[in-house]
């Protein structure tokens, strides 16, 4: 019988030891055993990374996850520690676990950068260089209470050192491209170059309690949903520079399938937007239970402007503070394509879609602003249950200003400039709209109407209320409107006459129960419009005492 002596090593020497021993094993086992993606884990401390934060670790971050691929899949672990690398690509079958305090620090030269899927974004800047990329690969992860730090303001100096004006040589933290399986919980993503989380025509992700931290840099996105399907999104806290959450579509792939849920947003630009890049579809997209504290350019911002139909989206039980514009919705033709050979679009649509139980405090251009082009109306669109809080102070002249149609722009709100013609709605090119229990709260006297409706047709607005410091002479102002219905309307202010009509086409306009002030008329007509134009004014007639209009400021 033989004898067996144990030894036992210094504490320092066993971790020796039982690293070379996991590096010696992983590197022995056999591959296609069929373990799966849970089975088989390596340190990359054991391949050879370095946690000092100082030493490149790509070359053997790299090794750990090729590795732990070839040998069916696992997890690679990320220690604790600090450890620098350049683009690092996962693999089938993998995923990144962090422990503490576990750093993923990238590399401060752009050329530790490699473009795996190059392309143009929405203003034609060459784009596509990661930190963390993943290519046509199936059921990957990044997971744990680690962190991945860009270091993007010190990329941002270098470009700048060598006169590279190009944002797009910055590379975005984490890009994925037709994958599909793939999990994100727990991570801190933090300091981007450019766009935080990218991904591209992926299939079956759930991105789970992120923490985002990217800002101080242009377009520092948060998240950049890009033709996707089955895409969950849920208690992530997203902290951006540039938009928080983007739905985009570069490709002729939709974007469908989507649920975002229980997330908050600060953002330097806006909190939820989608279709500034729109080839193809949005559609069948539920958002709800979030929270906006800062959106500088607006919090709920939805375009179609290269040929994609916004549809069967639906956002709700959002919560707003600090939003220059709570709700914008555009259909434009700007009609551009973003890969080659992908073929140029016709206008696309916006229809079916439903915000509601939106709140929105200290806002400060205009409360909603919806509007289509030309033949190409918005369809189908209903607001409920809406409170907006705006500064008020707007000035008649201000009330009379004209917004241009702008077809081909990119699609922002600085499209329309600085002065609108209400604090509270603006529609134009609407088809099947519905505004229905919205309320505009206003801290100053403003002289501008609440509603603005052009070129509408079966719409209906209900149940609107103000707090008083509505001063203007007209509240509603209705051009070239058909069927339209106006009903339960609050407005705790006197008016010379609560709805205006122009437009020669106007008809079929009803006044259903709307509680005005003694001397308020009705309706007032423009010449050219038909004397039938609003076809039924019940429950809301005033005395026959009419107010003079309100002077100008």
């Amino acid at each position: 019988m033989k004898s067996i002596c144990f030894v036992r090593f210094p504490a320092r020497a066993r971790r020796f030891v039982s690293s070379v021993g996991l590096a010696v094993g992983l590197l022995a086992w056999p591959a296609g055993t069929g373990y799966a993606a849970a089975d088989f884990t390596v340190n990359i401390v054991a391949m050879g990374a370095q946690p000092d934060g100082s030493t490149d670790s790509t070359a053997a971050i790299q090794k750990a996850i090729d590795a732990c691929h070839d040998r069916g899949g696992g997890k690679v672990i990320i220690p604790a520690g600090r450890f620098l690398t350049g683009t690092l690509q996962l693999r089938d079958n993998v995923t990144l676990h962090f422990q503490t305090a576990g750093v993923l620090l990238g590399a401060p030269q752009l050329d530790a950068y490699r473009n795996l899927d190059p392309f143009k974004e929405g203003l034609g800047v060459d784009v596509g260089y990661a930190l963390i990329a993943a290519i046509d690969v199936k059921n990957i992860g990044l997971e744990g209470d680690g962190v991945i730090d860009g270091q993007g303001r010190i990329l941002a100096n270098a470009q700048i050192r060598r006169g590279d004006k190009n944002w797009g040589r910055r590379p975005f933290l984490v890009q994925l491209v037709r994958c599909s399986g793939v999990t994100l919980e727990g991570l801190r993503l933090q300091n981007s170059g450019a766009w935080t989380l990218h991904m591209f025509q992926c299939r079956d992700v759930t991105a789970d309690d992120l923490h985002i931290n990217s800002h101080g840099l242009p377009h520092n996105d948060g998240i950049d949903i890009d033709s996707c399907q089955n895409v969950q999104v849920k208690d992530c806290d997203i902290m951006s520079g540039d938009d928080a959450l983007c739905f985009k579509t570069t490709s002729v792939v939709p974007c469908r399938s989507i649920q975002v849920t229980g997330c908050t947003f600060d953002t330097g630009e806006s909190a939820i937007k989608m279709g500034t890049e729109s080839l193809a579809n949005f559609e069948d997209i539920q958002i709800s239970n979030c929270r906006v504290l800062l959106a500088h350019e607006g919090g709920i911002k939805l375009f179609s402007v290269d040929g994609g139909c916004v549809q069967n989206v639906t956002i709700s039980d959002i919560d707003m503070s600090n939003a220059t514009i709570p709700i914008m919705v555009r259909l434009g033709a700007r009609l551009k394509t973003f890969r080659p050979g992908d073929p140029k679009q016709e206008v696309g649509a916006i229809r079916n879609v439903t915000l509601r139980n939106i709140t929105a405090k200290n806002s400060s251009l205009v409360g909603v602003l919806l509007t289509g082009i030309p033949g190409h109306p918005i369809e189908n669109l209903t607001l409920s249950h809406v409170t907006i809080e705006m500064p008020g102070g707007g000035s008649w002249e201000e009330g009379q200003e004209k917004l241009a149609e702008n077809e081909s722009a990119y699609p922002e709100i600085s499209m329309f400039g600085d002065r609108m013609p209400t604090p509270g709605v603006y529609a134009r090119h609407v088809r099947g709209l519905t505004v229905d229990d919205f309320t505009l709260n206003l801290g100053y006297a403003d002289l501008r109407p609440a509603l603005l409706c052009l070129d509408g047709q079966d719409v209906r607005f209900s149940s609107w209320r103000t707090n008083g410091n509505l001063e203007a002479d007209i509240p509603i102002r209705f051009e070239s409107v058909r069927h339209a219905l106006v009903s339960g309307f609050k407005l705790q202010d006197d008016a010379a006459a609560f709805v205006s009509v122009s437009g020669k086409d106007s008809a079929a306009i009803q006044l259903d129960n709307n509680n005005l002030e003694a001397g308020t008329l009705p309706a007032q007509l423009d010449d050219d419009v038909s004397k039938t134009a609003v076809e039924s004014v019940k429950g809301c007639e005033a005395t026959s005492d009419a107010k003079p209009a309100k002077a100008p400021l």
